[in-house]
C-alpha cells in the first residue's frame, strides 16, 4: 500500500500514460486500491474482444473517461459463413450508451459486428470531436448512415470500411454520399471504400481528394477506372498508402505516361493493394516506385501471369508484407525469396479453390524457398494442394522466429503426399521449433498425436484453429490442457466430444472463446457445463430447432462458449439457446467497492479488456 501513496496521483497519472498496452494497464489496476482508481480514470483507450463479454453499463463505470474504444462481435468464423444471419453482434446499446456518457469520445473501430443507419447517424450527432471511425467485416448499414458521418463529423480523419457489407441505396444517395463532406472540410487522413460495389461519385472524390492535404491513405473501390486514377494521384502527392481501382484499360500511350508520371510524383508511397482486373502492360508503370514499397497486396489481381508477378515483385527489395494469389506460383516464390530478404509477412491465397485439378504450379517448394531465403520471415498463411513432413520440418528449422503460421490444404484430410502418412510430425515440428508461435492453422491428414506436440511446445500460443483433425477427445485434452496461454480455440468436423471438455472446463474460464461446430458434443454435456461453470456463456446454436426436443446425447450444431461479467445476453435469435446455471453473475458487480470478493470480481472484469 506504501507504494500506491509514495507519489502524487498526478504524476502516477502521467507515468501511466506511457504504459500502452492494455493487459499492462489492467495488471496496476490490481496493485491496490489507489492505483486502480487512476488507471480506471486515467484510461483512455479500451479494447473489447468480445461484444458479450462485459455489458456498456460496466464498461462506462469502470472507464468514465474514454476517447477510443474497439469492440468486436460475432465469431471469427463468421468470416467463412460457418455463423448463421441474424446470430447478433449488434453495436446499437454500445452506441446508444456512449452517446450519453461519452460525449468526447474520438474513436470508434468495429469488427464483424451489426450496424445501422440509425447508429450512424447517432455516432454522428453525439461526439462533437469525433475522428476515426472503422467498420471491418461489419454489416447492416447504407450510403444513408454513411452521408449522416459525412455531412455532421467535421473533424473526421478517419473512414475505414474494409471488407464490409455496405447496402447502396438507390437514386441520390447510391453514389453521391462522398458529395455530403462539407466544401470546407479539409481534416481526412485515412479513406477506405475498396469494399463498396457500385461507382461513387467521381468528381464528389476528386474534390474531397483535393481539398485534404493531409491524406496519406487511399483506398479506391473496384469501378474507380484506372485512366482516372492518374489524375487522383496528382492531387494527393503524399499518400504513403494506395488502394487502386480496377487495374485494366485499353493500352494507350497517353494513359501509361500520367500514370507513370503520377507514381513517380507519389515520393511518399510505400504500400498498394487494389489491382481488381489487372491489364499486365500497365504493370510497369508502377516500377519507378517498387524499391520504395513495404506492403504489396494482390490478392485481388486475378489476370497477373506469374512471369509478370516476378518482374514485380523482384524490384520490391524492401518489401515486407506480401499477399498474392497463387498465379505467383513456386519460381514467383522463389524470387521473392532471393530479392526480399526482409520479408515479415507472407500470404497466398487460392486463385481456384473449387477446382478438382491445380491450375498453377504451386506447392510446398515454394514455402520452403522463402523460409530459407527470407530470415525476417514472421507470418505465413499459404494455401496449397500438397505438402509434406520433410517441408514442415525444413520450413520450422529454417524459421524459429515465426509467430504465425497457418497452412490451409484445399482438400480436407489429405496426407504427406510422398509418404501418405499423416502430417503430424511436420505440425510438431513446427511448434517445437517456433518457440514464440502465436497464432497456428491445421489442415491435412492429423491424429492426435499432432494435439499433443501442440500442449506440449506450443506453451505461448494464443489461437488455434482446426478442421477436420483428430481421432478422439485425447486430442482436444492435449491442448486444453497443455497450451498455457491460450485465448481462442476454434474447431470444426473434429470428433471431440464431452469428456475433454467437461474436464477440462476451467481451463475455458482464462480464455477468450470455444467455438465447436459439426463435432460430436452432445446437449447434456453443454447443459452440464453450464451449470458447473457461470462464469461461461455456453450458447447452443441449432438451426433444427430447440435442443431439448431431442434426446441429450444427441450432439448439437455448433457451441460458442466465451467467458463474461455480463451474464446471458438478451438479444438472441430463435436458434441459439443459453445453457446458465442457478448461480448467474450479478448485472450490479461493478468494480467500486473494496473487498476479496468485489476485489475478484474486478480482477475477472479487467481480463475483458486485455484479450485482442
Amino acid at each position: 500500500m506504501m507504494l500506491g501513496n509514495s507519489f502524487p496521483e498526478e504524476v502516477l497519472e502521467h507515468v501511466f500514460s506511457f504504459i500502452i498496452c492494455d493487459k499492462d494497464r489492467n495488471s496496476i489496476s490490481t496493485v491496490c486500491k489507489s492505483w486502480y482508481e487512476i488507471e480506471r480514470w486515467s484510461r483512455k483507450k479500451v479494447f473489447v474482444g468480445n461484444c458479450y463479454a462485459v455489458s456498456p453499463r460496466m464498461l462506462i463505470q469502470r472507464f468514465p473517461e474514454v476517447r477510443s474504444i474497439e469492440l468486436k462481435g460475432k465469431p471469427h468464423f463468421a468470416d467463412f459463413n460457418l455463423v448463421p444471419d441474424g446470430w447478433g453482434g449488434y453495436v446499437a446499446p454500445w452506441i446508444a450508451a456512449m452517446a450519453t456518457a461519452y460525449p468526447w469520445l474520438e474513436e470508434i473501430r468495429l469488427k464483424r459486428m451489426v450496424v445501422t443507419d440509425d447508429s450512424l447517424e447517432l455516432i454522428s450527432r453525439s461526439f462533437k470531436n469525433f475522428k476515426v471511425l472503422v467498420l471491418s467485416s461489419c454489416e447492416g448499414f447504407s450510403t444513408e448512415g454513411l452521408a449522416a458521418i459525412a455531412s455532421n463529423c467535421r473533424n473526421l480523419r478517419e473512414l475505414d470500411l474494409r471488407e464490409s457489407e455496405v447496402e447502396e441505396l438507390s437514386g441520390h444517395l447510391s453514389g453521391n454520399w462522398l458529395s455530403h463532406f462539407p466544401d470546407n472540410y479539409t481534416s481526412l487522413v485515412s479513406l477506405n471504400i475498396a469494399c463498396l460495389v457500385s461507382e461513387v461519385s467521381f468528381s464528389a472524390l476528386e474534390r474531397l481528394v483535393g481539398r485534404c492535404p493531409n491524406l496519406r491513405t487511399l483506398r479506391l473501390n473496384r469501378p474507380v477506372p484506372l485512366d482516372r486514377l492518374a489524375n487522383l494521384l496528382s492531387r494527393a502527392p503524399r499518400l504513403v498508402e494506395l488502394g487502386t481501382g480496377a487495374y485494366t484499360s485499353d493500352l494507350r500511350p497517353d494513359v501509361f505516361s500520367n500514370l507513370s508520371g503520377a507514381f513517380s510524383g507519389c515520393k511518399e508511397l510505400k504500400s498498394l493493394s487494389g489491382f481488381w482486373d489487372v491489364a499486365p502492360g500497365y504493370l510497369s508503370a508502377v516500377y519507378p516506385i517498387c524499391s520504395r514499397l513495404t506492403t504489396l497486396n494482390l490478392s485481388y489481381a486475378t489476370l497477373i501471369p506469374s512471369s509478370d508477378l516476378i518482374k514485380l515483385v523482384s524490384q520490391c527489395q524492401n518489401l515486407q508484407k506480401l499477399w498474392v494469389l497463387d498465379y505467383i506460383e513456386d519460381m514467383g516464390l522463389e524470387a521473392l525469396a532471393a530479392s526480399c530478404k526482409d520479408l515479415r509477412e507472407l500470404r497466398v491465397f487460392p486463385s481456384d479453390p473449387y477446382g478438382v485439378e491445380p491450375n498453377v504450379s504451386l506447392t510446398e517448394q515454394g514455402l520452403v524457398s522463402v523460409s530459407e531465403g527470407c530470415p525476417k520471415l514472421q507470418s505465413v498463411l499459404y494455401f496449397c494442394r500438397q505438402m509434406t513432413n520433410d517441408a514442415l520440418r525444413t520450413i520450422a528449422r529454417n524459421r524459429p522466429n515465426m509467430t504465425r503460421f497457418r497452412l490451409c490444404i484445399i482438400e480436407p484430410r489429405k496426407p504427406d503426399y510422398l509418404t501418405l502418412q499423416p502430417l503430424d510430425v511436420g505440425f510438431g515440428a513446427i511448434v517445437e521449433h517456433c518457440k514464440d508461435l502465436r497464432r497456428l492453422s491445421l489442415s491435412g491428414l492429423l491424429t492426435d498425436r499432432v494435439f499433443e506436440y501442440i500442449g506440449s511446445y506450443a506453451k505461448k500460443l494464443e489461437m488455434l484453429s482446426v478442421a477436420f483433425a483428430g481421432d478422439s477427445d485425447l486430442g482436444l485434452h492435449h491442448v486444453l490442457s497443455g497450451c498455457e496461454n491460450l485465448r481462442k480455440l476454434e474447431i470444426r468436423d473434429c470428433p471431440f466430444s464431452d469428456k475433454a471438455l467437461l474436464a477440462n472446463a476451467e481451463k475455458l474460464e482464462t480464455m477468450r472463446s470455444l467455438w465447436m461446430s459439426s463435432c460430436s458434443v452432445s446437449f447434456g454435456a453443454c447443459k452440464q457445463l453450464g451449470q458447473k461453470m457461470p462464469r461461461l456463456n455456453v450458447e447452443v446454436i441449432d438451426e433444427r430447432g430447440p435442443p431439448d426436443s431431442r434426446p441429450e446425447s444427441c450432439p448439437v450444431e455448433k457451441l460458442y462458449i466465451y467467458r463474461t461479467v455480463a451474464g446471458p445476453r438478451v438479444d438472441m435469435p430463435g436458434f441459439v439457446w443459453t445453457m446458465d446455471g442457478d448461480s448467474a453473475l450479478s448485472p450490479d458487480w461493478s468494480g467500486s467497492k473494496v473487498g476479496k470478493g468485489i476485489q475478484r470480481i474486478k480482477s475477472s472484469i479487467a481480463t475483458h479488456f486485455t484479450l485482442g
